[in-house]
């Protein structure tokens, strides 16, 4: 009778122990979800920012009398230039036809003939140098250049740009470093829930003469146990978020790149194993300090 009733009471503690590994599997999984979503959003974001700073367009004048060897001349100079991107080259011909294009009448007809365009070349910059500062000292180095005769570019439109993406940037940081403090925080308290149950087992091998790295050991592995899965799960959602966003939109992969997607994954397993193993070192610590009056009354 005595053995059933021990027996009854080994599996009861037995289901309350995966209970808890449950609940804290489930909780680390929750928090680095959101985690995830924080560094990919940072991420993506990112690219976004370089990608729309490279669609800025700086427009190189060339001289009306410029030859189509002069103009390919210019454009192999332009292309050793550290922070040119992309170049295209329009001669005075091609802006004639686009213009007549348009219009749907040839400006010619009102010119005696003359074509009244000049052949340009267009300049997207890298994203580094998309800002007004850059593209002072480069326009003013463009104009240097033989047979330049103007170099525009949207001023106000490129500041209203890099002062909206720097907001962006200051919140998505602001919000990665309350979240992981938030992070820390959840699952420090999750863990050390799991652990307070096993306190006077934490005890008992303490006057037992067991040391503290050993009582230490198995409460860490499980803990980074529990967070691997955790990150497991959380990566398997993420995924499947990903997969129904590309869905709607299949343009994502432009600037959600797999690297992007790597990057997050690496992260939130990085993240769990290695929160889960600090939250599981510190919670064992300060039950091995408490005397045995102090874990009655905690």
């Amino acid at each position: 009778m005595r053995i059933r009733k021990m027996g009854k009471k080994r599996n009861k503690a037995g289901k309350r122990s995966s209970l808890q590994a449950v609940t804290l599997c489930i909780s680390i999984a929750l928090v680095l979800i959101l985690l995830g979503i924080v560094v990919f959003f940072g991420l993506t974001g990112r690219n976004l920012s370089a990608s729309v700073k490279e669609n800025f367009v700086v427009t190189v004048m060339l001289d009306q009398d410029m030859t189509t060897p002069e103009a390919q001349g210019v454009c192999q100079k332009l292309r050793s230039r550290p922070y040119i991107k992309h170049i295209e080259y329009v001669s005075k011909q091609q802006a004639l036809k686009e213009a007549t294009r348009e219009m749907g009448i040839n400006p010619t007809e009102f010119t005696d003939g003359e074509n009244p365009y000049q052949s340009f070349v267009e300049l997207t910059m890298l994203s580094d140098y998309a800002n007004n500062d850059s593209l002072a000292w480069i326009s003013a180095e463009l104009k240097k250049m033989p047979k330049v005769t103007e170099v525009s570019y949207q001023k106000g439109l490129i500041e209203v740009v890099n002062r909206n993406l720097a907001k962006i940037g200051i919140g998505l940081l602001f919000l990665a470093v309350l979240l992981t403090l938030v992070s820390f925080s959840l699952i420090n308290n999750t863990v050390r829930l799991g652990i307070y149950a096993r306190r006077f087992s934490i005890h008992t091998m303490k006057l037992v003469g067991a040391s503290w790295s050993f009582i230490r050991r198995p409460f860490v592995a499980r803990a980074v146990a529990t967070g691997f899965l955790g990150a497991v799960i959380a990566n398997v959602v993420l995924a499947g978020c990903f997969y129904a966003l590309y869905n709607f939109e299949p343009e994502i992969v432009n600037v959600a790149t797999w690297q992007v997607l790597a990057i997050t994954a690496g992260v939130v397993f990085v993240f769990g194993i290695t929160i889960t193993a600090i939250c599981a070192n510190i919670s064992v610590s300060s039950f091995l300090k408490m005397k045995a009056g102090e874990l009655y009354k905690i």
